[in-house]
């Protein structure tokens, strides 16, 4: 680093997601030196999380390293580490390893975690799906049950370890029980000997009404009829009240089952606290229309950790879109400080709801334009396809995604780790 460039103002971004890497490309050009932290050294294409655990495709697939991403972007020096305080007024962050950065800019995007709704204790029992550790350790985890139930003599545990239940009936919880329920009628047909693995109980289960609450009803019932067709049994308006080891209880009625997966709510960053402001009841930071936090125009906080609403009054949905149009505003936002103008409001920019359920399965909803079936499917294809980021990625998954349209088959069906690996990834704070 040159002293000219020592001189120029910091900006560091906590967060390699789509937020805070549609922020720091966005700024490629710009006046400033850019540090961006992140305790993994890859972006990861979250929509597509649960097809590596349910071994659709692999880890690489659907990710791509950081500093290959940036390495023509001058102005960024990636660090590989992980934030656990900030120190807004002295525009400092402390990383985990007790070094610390100081900053002209920040901007907060360390995204979401899950959230058991104060029952904690669930999480050893109920994994849920953010990482690629969370969806390699749920592939092995899936993969595993077969395998203990083809091993097992008696009936009743046997029928326990066929027993899968996933909790939580939006677009991650549909597209996981949809999947497993393919796995085990068709990809391992034939493959196994005392068992029969299309006799797997697959079960959505959704405390609210319907599942795809963000659908439009027509369309949340299509979804229904279409993974019930599946063989995916959907149980809604009643909430599981227990998970353990054994099984989980929905109402008063306990269901054995050695495989539940949690999808069905996410909470803020507990980064977000050390910021010394207050905080909505999800734990995100409610912002100022430029996104910026209140009494600290400097800082900024963007994706699942801002609490954002439309114009209308309803919040902005924690997803992808809404995570990169946030990232490209601050990029803004920063280069009006710098020119020093005032930054313009941030407005959200609703594509749409995309959803798949199975194979040749899925629900669009564009403003008004339903699709559901075949239709929908291509186009919920075409659209992931397109975001991934890489020729490479798209080239890859679209070649997988071909092979299992026509063969049924799931490339990256292999058990990894060893025979103390069982327990859940750590958790992420």
């Amino acid at each position: 680093m040159t002293s000219t460039d020592a001189a120029l103002p910091h900006l560091v971004v906590i967060g390699g997601g789509f937020a805070g890497l549609w922020a720091t490309r966005a700024l490629a050009r710009a006046p400033l030196r850019i540090t961006l932290v992140d305790r993994s050294n890859h972006h990861l294409f979250q929509p597509l999380l649960y097809q590596v655990a349910t071994a659709g495709l692999s880890a690489p697939d659907i990710a791509a390293p950081l500093r290959h991403i940036l390495r023509r972007q001058r102005n960024v020096e990636v660090r590989l580490g992980e934030a656990s305080a900030i120190d807004a007024p002295g525009r400092r962050v402390t990383l985990a390893d007790g070094s610390v950065l100081g900053f002209d800019y920040l901007l907060l995007a360390s995204g979401a975690t899950h959230a058991y709704f104060g029952h904690d204790e669930w999480a050893a029992h109920a994994p849920g799906l953010k990482s690629l550790d969370d969806a390699l350790h749920l592939r092995r985890q899936l993969l595993l049950a077969f395998e203990r139930a083809e091993a097992c003599d008696d009936p009743a545990e046997r029928a326990a370890w066929l027993s899968f239940a996933i909790v939580g009936g939006g677009p991650t919880g549909v597209e996981l029980a949809g999947t497993l329920a393919e796995i085990a009628r068709h990809t391992l047909k034939d493959e196994f000997r005392r068992i029969d693995p299309s006799s797997a109980r697959v079960r959505l289960v959704e405390a609210g009404p319907r599942v795809l609450a963000s659908f439009p009803e027509e369309l949340s019932e299509k979804a229904r009829r279409q993974l019930e067709k599946l063989g995916v049994e959907v149980s809604t308006g009643v909430p599981v009240t227990a998970i353990d080891e054994g099984g989980y209880r929905l109402g008063e009625e306990y269901v054995p089952a050695r495989t539940v997966v949690w999808a069905a709510g996410v909470a803020a960053s507990p980064l977000a606290r050390s910021l010394g402001v207050p905080l909505d009841r999800a734990g995100r930071v409610p912002v100022d229309p430029d996104l910026s936090v209140p009494g600290h125009p400097h800082v900024f906080v963007a994706g699942d950790l801002a609490a954002v609403q439309r114009a209308d009054g309803s919040p902005v949905p924690g997803v992808a879109p809404a995570a990169k149009q946030m990232g490209r505003h601050v990029a803004a936002a920063i280069r009006a400080r710098l020119q020093r103008r005032d930054a313009s409001a941030f407005r959200y920019r609703d594509f749409g709801n995309l959803a798949t359920i199975g194979r040749m399965a899925a629900v669009v909803d564009l403003h008004g334009f339903k699709l559901s079936g075949l239709l929908a499917w291509w186009f919920w294809l075409a659209a992931h396809v397109f975001f991934l980021i890489g020729f490479r990625n798209r080239l890859v998954v679209l070649l997988n995604w071909a092979w299992a349209y026509w063969s049924y088959q799931r490339a990256a069906r292999i058990i990894l780790g060893g025979q103390g690996d069982d327990g859940p990834p750590a958790p992420r704070t």
